[in-house]
């Protein structure tokens, strides 16, 4: 009950926090698609973010934060605050030096970079050139997201999610002010949204200095390389960059095929991917935020079954909670996607492209999901070299049906791919995790899975004809025709999934005891 009730309480936490942040990122790409549209301007912003953007996902949020969480919370447990305070600071201080000469060698290789991500930019004049100037301006980001990334892990190991969580929404609101206090002062605007970048990863780390502070860590520079904690960190992390990276080739693959494609094409996969994020980082991201270090716990006092409980729990909320927003997201993604964008320069065609994106992508929602979820247990019990493994394989399914599907559906080919991949990669890492932690047993996550894969058929059914009733149709295309359609669909949808698990007796328990 003790696990349930913290469970749930930082998962709340974390969800509402996670919650701000993507609404304010919504916010960001409105103000982004209102300005620029699917533009050829629109195209290299997005191509040259995902460069130092890639780099975050290995060194901070990703690699980093995986590999640091288990080991500072054994040092904490083992040896005291003291000594998890020593192997922070050093983190700090190497982090720092081996970010820095990467952002300095990530400037001066940026047009050799742009030229690898992007080549089919070089046949539009002034694409690639631009591309490059706007990465050598966004990417000391990776410094700052990186140092961020660090003090929301030691923060998080202390129980404390609620900053965290709303640390992410700092670098919207710089991305957003900047749209409004910069770009209309400057010949060419997308460099506000550049410097935007900037001010966002200083926000984002700045915000969380008082939390840190207030648990008694001091910055120190302690620039030991030999240190034994940063070594198993190193050994742990190591394998979790080999996975990472070969997850990030699908998406170098992607720009690098959309860019030979009609102009827009990376601008509606990004845009679609950006929708399909906001219930990703919601409900998976906060799931696995709060259960690494959690999971961590336990598995430094070798509480297997505590591990077990754990990831039932996780996994039983990820379920209930994604599949209905897939199910949504396929019957009525062409609504979201139109209340959301389709203003200024983005206009109908644009919508429908973006449509068609997020189509593929919902396929994979449960996909990207499901590892969100399970991954932590692995990296908890320090476990990093199968997940890689995995990861690898998922890469390969990935670039194989890149090529299979571009022919019969363009672009949104590029989207199911990436979905496909993702499944694969959760299943593997699932079907194994009984190997790993033996009182896991598959048939109970299988029960959760079976059981809201139904309700939200049943659901996607029912909304489907609700949305082509004549009465929702004459509402109209204007903003406040959308918004009514919008809140009419989104409860509806709500009540039928509600009442449909209820009967299937597949509603999580939110407070105390087990369902299992």
């Amino acid at each position: 009950m003790a696990i349930k009730k913290g469970f749930t309480k930082a998962f709340s936490q974390v969800a509402s926090g996670t919650f701000l942040s993507r609404i304010l990122g919504l916010v960001r790409e409105q103000v982004f698609a209102h300005l620029f549209g699917a533009s050829m301007v629109a195209d290299a912003f997005f191509a040259a973010f995902r460069i130092p953007n890639l780099l975050r996902d290995l060194f901070a949020e990703g690699a980093l934060s995986s590999a640091f969480v288990p080991v500072f919370k054994r040092e904490l447990k083992q040896d005291g605050r003291e000594a998890a305070f020593e192997l922070a600071q050093v983190c700090f201080s190497v982090l720092t030096i081996i970010l820095a000469l990467i952002v300095f060698a990530g400037i001066l290789l940026s047009p050799y970079l742009v030229k690898l991500i992007a080549p089919g930019f070089g046949d539009i004049a002034g694409k690639s050139e631009l591309t490059t100037q706007l990465t050598m301006v966004m990417f000391p980001f990776l410094l700052l997201v990186a140092l961020a990334a660090l003090v929301m892990s030691i923060l998080n190991s202390f129980d404390r999610f609620a900053v965290p969580a709303l640390a992410p929404a700092m670098f919207n609101i710089g991305v957003i002010s900047a749209a409004y206090l910069i770009c209309p002062y400057l010949e060419r605007p997308i460099f506000g949204i550049a410097f935007g970048v900037l001010l966002g990863g200083v926000g984002q780390f700045a915000i969380q200095l008082p939390s840190l502070r207030r648990i008694g860590f001091r910055f120190r520079f302690r620039p030991q390389f030999k240190n034994e904690g940063l070594a198993r960190i190193g050994k742990l992390m190591a394998p979790m960059i080999g996975g990472l990276a070969a997850g990030r080739i699908n998406i170098f693959v992607n720009t690098l095929l959309a860019s030979f494609l009609a102009t827009g094409s990376v601008s509606y996969l990004t845009y679609s991917y950006r929708v399909m994020h906001l219930p990703l980082g919601i409900i998976a991201v906060a799931l696995g935020t709060v259960a690494l270090p959690k999971a961590s716990a336990l598995a430094a006092d070798n509480d297997t079954e505590g591990l077990a409980r754990t990831f039932y729990r996780a996994i039983q909320l990820c379920f209930f909670l994604v599949f209905p927003v897939a199910a949504f997201f396929v019957v009525c993604g062409d609504e979201i996607i139109g209340l959301l964008f389709q203003h200024g320069r983005f206009t109908a065609n644009d919508t429908f492209n973006t449509y068609q994106a997020l189509i593929w992508f919902s396929v994979g929602l449960i996909g990207f999901a499901g590892v969100r979820v399970t991954a932590p247990v692995y990296y908890a019990l320090k476990n990093s070299v199968k997940p890689m493994r995995y990861s690898i394989v998922a890469v390969v399914v990935n670039l194989g049906a890149n090529f299979i599907f571009i022919p019969f559906l363009g672009f949104a080919g590029l989207a199911l791919a990436t979905g496909l991949g993702g499944l694969v990669n959760f299943s593997l890492l699932l079907y194994n995790l009984p190997k790993v932690v033996k009182p896991i047993r598959l048939n109970i996550p299988m029960s959760y899975f079976i059981k809201s894969l139904l309700s939200s058929v049943l659901c996607w059914l029912i909304l489907y004809f609700i949305k082509r009733s004549d009465w929702l149709i004459s509402l109209g295309s204007s903003f406040v025709g959308r918004m009514e359609r919008m809140a009419i669909l989104l409860g509806a949808a709500a009540i039928i999934y509600l009442l449909i698990s209820f009967v299937m007796k597949n509603i999580p328990s939110f407070s105390g005891g087990t369902n299992k």
